[in-house]
């Protein structure tokens, strides 16, 4: 059974840092691409960063609106995967969800305000 936990977010400042953890487990981790996800208020599911799976080399891409600021990581052995964000803005403010080919996990509230 696929489960994926998000136990991060938080109440941050603009330009803080945070990053956020997703925990896996039911899969073989390393094989799988894993992503990143967001929800804003009032706005529709929008994709941020992926890592492939071991056979992409786990390579990574990124959403226009957070590259350069953001950079998803993983953990095999942990079987996690990480989003670390920096300079942080207001607009960021939203539900974080990990995904892994059409599973999600509960998602985590990020806000960013001052």
């Amino acid at each position: 059974q696929v489960q994926l936990v998000e136990p991060g977010g938080g109440l941050v400042q603009p330009g803080d840092f945070l990053t956020l953890p997703c925990v896996a487990s039911g899969f073989t981790f390393s094989d799988y691409s894993m992503n990143w996800y967001r929800q804003a208020p009032g706005k529709e599911l929008e994709f941020v960063a992926v890592s492939g799976s071991r056979e992409s080399g786990h390579s990574t891409f990124y959403a226009e609106s957070v590259k350069g600021r953001f950079t998803i990581s993983r953990d095999n052995a942990k079987r996690t995967v990480y989003l670390h964000m920096s300079g942080l803005k207001p607009e960021d403010t939203a539900i974080y969800y990990c995904n892994r080919n059409g599973f999600y996990g509960q998602g985590t509230q990020v806000t960013v305000s001052s």
